[in-house]
């Protein structure tokens, strides 16, 4: 048995090569992936291969119950970013093929072979093999282009300006962050330019290096940078707004982060948190730090403003 299991997962890394993808992808994980995606137990013959839809969770478990490797929990991004990314990058595979406007960080997420790839992969080590490899990757340019634009279809457009547009991964999230930007901004800070927007499939989704520095701040890229950031040019402020989907709002704590990592903003700080309903808002009112402001995109005429003087500004610290 372990002979076979050597034997399947030396094919799938010939196979990874074959394909033409990347070295870094050339490894064992890589190729138990694949076998996953296959459901190729050690038993099976490559004719036999199957299209199961499957999770990272699922096919890190199917690696350890049929080929015995065992790989920490922690591993599971490195299989989500360095492995599945680029098979379906490559069209080898496909991202949520049964709802393709899933969330990109939901835990219901799964991974299907692409149907071309399974017909070819179903003639490994058979004589077809060589001609049909050669037709497939004629192909797959073609391939690749159209999975690109179907994902590009199922993204969520969120105007930034006349003319001017991003795009954000599908979910409840981006679909709050396009309210901030395109309902709040308008209203409550009106001519106000985007700094930054998050993306939970790109953390840098968006970001204005040269107007950040402009305002004196050199933002870490590894910091935790707000889901939106606006400068309300009129009245100079930088207002960083949380969108809360299901993470916390702008408590204490997270009060303290930005304004440590805005410190030397030549823009008064305004600290808002988003909510897409006051259902949600709800669940969170006792934890929303003083001196901030809240937004709901159901209500979005109003404006809710914890304690102060102002109705909207920023607050000059009290130390010294």
């Amino acid at each position: 048995m372990t002979r076979r299991k050597n034997k399947h997962i030396a094919a799938a890394q010939q196979i990874i090569v074959s394909l033409g993808l990347p070295m870094a992808q050339q490894n064992e994980r890589s190729a138990l992936s694949l076998l996953a995606l296959l459901n190729l137990t050690p038993g099976k013959a490559w004719s036999q291969a199957e299209n199961p839809l499957i999770g990272i969770t699922p096919l890190m478990d199917w690696t350890r119950k049929h080929y015995g490797r065992e790989y920490a929990p922690n591993t599971r991004e490195t299989f989500r970013r360095q492995t599945m990314h680029q098979f379906c990058n490559a069209g080898v595979a496909l991202y949520n093929p049964d709802k393709p406007d899933r969330p990109v960080n939901s835990p219901k997420a799964v991974y299907q072979i692409e149907s071309a790839t399974l017909v070819l992969l179903r003639t490994f080590d058979t004589p077809k093999w060589r001609d049909n490899l050669t037709a497939y990757l004629a192909e797959r340019e073609t391939l690749v282009a159209k999975y690109a634009k179907e994902r590009e279809q199922n993204r969520i457009p969120v105007k930034i300006g006349p003319g001017r547009k991003i795009t954000l991964s599908p979910g409840e999230h981006s679909e709050l962050i396009r309210a901030i930007i395109e309902d709040f901004a308008p209203r409550f800070a009106p001519g106000s330019v985007l700094v930054y927007a998050g993306d939970t499939g790109n953390k840098w989704s968006y970001l204005d290096t040269a107007l950040l520095t402009g305002l004196g701040i050199s933002v870490d890229p590894h910091g935790k940078i707000p889901d939106v950031v606006l400068h309300f040019t009129e009245k100079n402020w930088l207002l960083l707004v949380e969108s809360v989907t299901s993470h916390g709002p702008v408590d204490g704590k997270r009060h303290t982060e930005l304004a440590e990592l805005f410190a030397s903003s030549k823009a008064g700080l305004v600290y808002v948190t988003a909510f897409p309903n006051r259902t949600i808002m709800g669940r969170h009112l006792g934890e929303i730090a003083w001196e901030t402001e809240v937004w709901v995109a159901d209500a979005p005429t109003h404006l809710i403003h914890f304690n102060g003087m102002r109705f909207l500004g920023p607050y000059v610290s009290r130390e010294g």
